[in-house]
């Protein structure tokens, strides 16, 4: 059973660019929880251009399925999650300013700094899950971090899904088959959307949970977020 969580980054994006309080973010997270999603999900950066750290306390005790906060684990986003203790935590290698996450992990290099943070998280009781590319060799040394999940970084697949979505989902499939064998949890999200979502979710094996905002925000614009929602979940066959 694959589990849809909801980016709600992209509804605060909106709120923000007129200041007040419309969209409202939190009435929003609850929506898409009795719409059907599984998480929510919020990604707080440090300029706050979207999901600001007061929104990621306030939703805590909203959220009833499960909620997971992803980003670039400075000392200010390690003081957050450990002031909520989210269910996950997914941690992104963003540089400041970036405009969206554009590369996974460099798990070799990182191993260490990633090592001492996930000890920390797990201390407190939150789950892991670090951001990597569909590279077996990223996958095997993410083992040596102590994580418990892994998430798929998918922007390569859906540039190359329409042109040839074997080719495309191939990195994919044996990343996957490497965190398998491992005893990782595959999550995975970026620009997963109602095209190349079932193809990606039928042919990985493994895969736990989808995190997805972008898409699903833009498609909400014309079919309606209760609607949106659930057709992204009969596109993970939950329905």
């Amino acid at each position: 059973m694959v589990r849809l969580s909801v980016n709600i980054n992209k509804i605060a994006t909106l709120r923000n660019a007129r200041g007040g309080n419309l969209p409202d973010v939190l009435k929003a997270a609850v929506d898409c929880e009795r719409f059907g999603a599984q998480g929510i999900t919020v990604h707080p950066r440090p300029d706050e251009r979207h999901i600001r750290f007061q929104d990621a306390r306030d939703l805590k005790p909203l959220v009833k399925t499960e909620f997971n906060i992803e980003g670039n684990p400075t000392p200010e986003f390690i003081k957050l999650v450990l002031e909520i203790i989210p269910a996950q935590v997914t941690l992104v290698p963003d540089n400041p300013g970036q405009l969206t996450s554009d590369h996974g992990w460099d798990t070799l290099r990182n191993k260490e700094k990633l090592k001492v943070i996930i000890d920390e998280l797990h201390l407190a009781g939150i789950r892991t899950s670090i951001f990597v590319d569909a590279d077996p060799v990223m996958v095997e040394h993410a083992k040596d971090t102590g994580t418990d999940r892994i998430e798929l970084y998918t922007e390569s697949y859906a540039k190359d899904y329409p042109v040839n979505r074997e080719k495309a989902i191939m990195p994919f499939i044996e990343a996957a088959l490497v965190a398998q064998r491992l005893d990782i949890g595959i999550n995975a999200g970026h620009d997963l959307n109602l095209d190349n979502l079932k193809y990606f979710a039928d042919h990985i094996p493994g895969l736990l949970e989808v995190s997805i905002g972008h898409a699903l925000v833009c498609d909400a614009l014309y079919y309606g977020l209760e609607n949106t929602i659930q057709l992204y979940l009969r596109q993970l066959k939950m329905m």
